[in-house]
């Protein structure tokens, strides 16, 4: 799910990282799997449109400028709008408009007045907002209890993220218990609302047998529809279970563009993959100078394998200058962002 750009810190994160393997004829150790996505407490929640009971024309106007990035004339109608109407949602969108400096300078202590006062009106985004705002200390001090249950308040009225968000605490084990069950059942009311994160994570509780029994067909499942909705680890995890049988029917075929696909989107564990796929010539023809430009991007990522190093030591020397050259212009990409 992809908001508006807003806070980007992360809770810790409890469990254990799992290694997966991946079916091939090599002693190389696989790579770990990266842990589940941290809680993605964005700022801004995402704008709705005025019901239309409640509906007039400054919100309306208000909300159709945000969306078209024209946020001057989304602040003039949204003031309007709560000035002459007391309207909820555009209480939330000024907020929003606050806490990212949209339109007006970025005043967090506004957009917690904003946030506070359509929350207490019943706003599911507007407490999800103030809620990822009260667990970093913007615009007012650090208050995980209280943003706690401004979460647990936002999920009970259908919001997916306050619910994923509130999973993770139950998983961060410092606010709460650590209780896996609980943070299952709320990835899973997630999960049913197309939060891809949670479906990630609900997948790998099925996977692990944490909080849920173990079941190896519903963390494929989950793993699927997160992966359509373009969760990246998901793919990667999805392409694996496709590729080794489990909980899926095998088919090597569906997997190999999920690895493309992941790899060209920075996962070093699906470039290191499919660098040995292609090695390998697992399922596809082999194409040694694709495997060694993989190789070489997931190795500079920090993924290691001995076994694909000896691979390309032992090609023919236009081969491997031709990986290497193939893999330069992703590796000095991977420079120009360090």
């Amino acid at each position: 799910m992809r908001l508006t750009p807003g806070i980007r810190q992360a809770l810790p994160w409890a469990c254990a990282v799992l290694a997966l393997g991946l079916a091939l004829p090599v002693q190389a150790q696989a790579p770990a799997r990266p842990p589940l996505p941290p809680p993605k407490p964005h700022t801004a929640p995402t704008p709705q449109a005025p019901s239309a009971a409640g509906a007039n024309a400054d919100a309306d106007l208000a909300y159709g400028a945000y969306q078209r990035g024209f946020f001057l004339t989304a602040f003039a109608q949204a003031t309007r709008a709560v000035e002459e109407r007391g309207d909820v949602k555009a209480m939330t969108l000024l907020g929003v408009l606050y806490s990212e400096g949209l339109g007006v300078v970025r005043d967090d202590a506004r957009a917690v007045q904003w946030f506070t006062l359509a929350g207490g009106r019943g706003d599911r985004e507007a407490m999800f907002a103030l809620a990822n705002l009260r667990m970093v200390g913007r615009g007012a001090p650090t208050d995980r209890a209280e943003a706690a249950k401004l979460y647990a308040s936002a999920a009970k009225l259908g919001h997916a993220g306050a619910a994923y968000n509130l999973g993770l605490l139950y998983l961060d084990g410092q606010l709460f218990p650590q209780d896996f069950s609980r943070a299952a059942e709320l990835f899973r009311i997630a999960s049913n609302a197309g939060y891809a994160d949670a479906q990630y994570a609900l997948a790998t509780f099925y996977k692990e047998g944490r909080g849920v029994p173990k079941d190896l067909q519903e963390a494929a499942r989950l793993l699927a529809m997160a992966a359509l909705a373009d969760h990246l680890d998901a793919q990667v995890e999805y392409a694996i279970a496709l590729f080794n049988g489990s909980g899926v029917a095998k088919n090597e075929e569906a997997a190999l563009p999920l690895f493309r696909k992941a790899a060209r989107r920075g996962s070093a564990i699906a470039q290191n993959r499919l660098a040995r796929i292609l090695a390998a010539g697992l399922g596809v023809a082999a194409d040694p100078v694709e495997a060694t430009k993989w190789h070489l991007v997931a190795k500079r990522r920090g993924v290691a394998d001995l076994w694909l190093d000896d691979f390309v030591r032992q090609l023919a020397p236009e081969q491997r200058e031709a990986g290497e050259k193939a893999a330069k212009p992703w590796l000095d990409a991977q420079q120009d962002r360090t």
